[in-house]
């Protein structure tokens, strides 16, 4: 294979521009062609891993799917707060409800495990590998954000995703159009705050 011919003004632009947008700033009932997340799956399943074990697993929710998952996680809230004692706040419940509907596709990010390689390596995989979705949604100029809420760390939702032993539900990747031209502004440390040069 040939070397490939990089531009890096391009690079530095799209990881320097990528942006977290959140459900307020999705267009809503305007939803993206299949083709486009495809296209942000493939480029995940690029991302670096270690032995070649590819641990990440995706599931794509879109349409009547994300209805589907709204009403699962927050009835699942409801059955939570009934079993634990634990206070049923009305308002979480309608956000459950309501959240997922807003964007174009949700996505479960789920690790799968591999024997004897460390968990370490493999959760930086599948980091990797949404960040690669990261960039390319920004690349098409969409809202994208993950975010670890609803059945991510609920024990309950184990099973429904066929998790086992060390497997994990990572999260969701939310993704739509955005409601706005206006592009969020970033914001970081400078490099001398976190970077230390040994030489010599």
């Amino acid at each position: 294979m040939q070397k490939p011919d990089f531009n890096i003004e391009e690079v530095n632009k799209i990881i320097r521009g990528r942006r977290s947008m959140f459900a307020a700033q999705f267009k809503e009932n305007d939803p993206i062609d299949d083709s486009i997340i495809e296209e942000i799956l493939e480029n995940a399943r690029w991302a670096p891993t270690h032995k070649l074990t590819q641990p990440w697993r995706f599931i794509v929710y879109t349409g009547e799917g994300l209805k589907k998952f709204a009403d699962y996680q927050a009835d699942m809230y409801k059955m939570r707060a009934e079993k634990n004692g634990t206070p049923f706040l009305e308002g979480t419940y309608e956000k459950f409800k309501q959240q997922p509907l807003k964007a174009s596709h949700m996505i479960a990010i789920i690790l799968k495990r591999s024997a004897g390689i460390p968990l370490m390596e493999e959760i930086a995989a599948v980091s990797m590998a949404v960040q690669n979705m990261y960039l390319t949604a920004s690349a098409h100029g969409l809202a994208a954000y993950w975010g670890t809420g609803g059945p991510t760390f609920w024990q309950e939702a184990r099973e429904d995703y066929g998790l086992e032993g060390e497997d994990t539900l990572m999260g969701f990747f939310y993704i739509a159009k955005p409601a706005t031209d206006n592009w969020p502004e970033g914001k970081r440390d400078s490099l001398e705050e976190k970077v230390a040069w040994v030489r010599g």
